[in-house]
């Protein structure tokens, strides 16, 4: 790409924005990949509970109602529609 540049402005420069810009991009990529880590602490604060604990909460159901110390649900209890 910069060899096209070259061939068709017949000057081989390149474009720079100096200090000032490298520490602008590098603060605005501290802040983006701080985001990042949050929002994916946050998401498996609140969704690890929800995948791992109900699918253990209906087996120890499942297994209470097949020892008999839970009653079985009646139909109209059992009804999702």
């Amino acid at each position: 790409m910069i060899l096209l540049i070259y061939l068709f402005t017949g000057e081989f420069r390149l474009e720079t924005h100096g200090p000032l810009g490298t520490l602008w991009v590098s603060l605005g990529l501290v802040a983006f990949y701080m985001a990042l880590i949050w929002l994916n602490t946050l998401l498996g604060i609140f969704l690890t509970p929800l995948i791992a604990g109900v699918p253990v909460t209906w087996l120890l159901d499942w297994l209470k109602r097949r020892k008999g110390e839970l009653e079985q649900p009646s139909e109209t209890e059992r009804y999702q529609g």
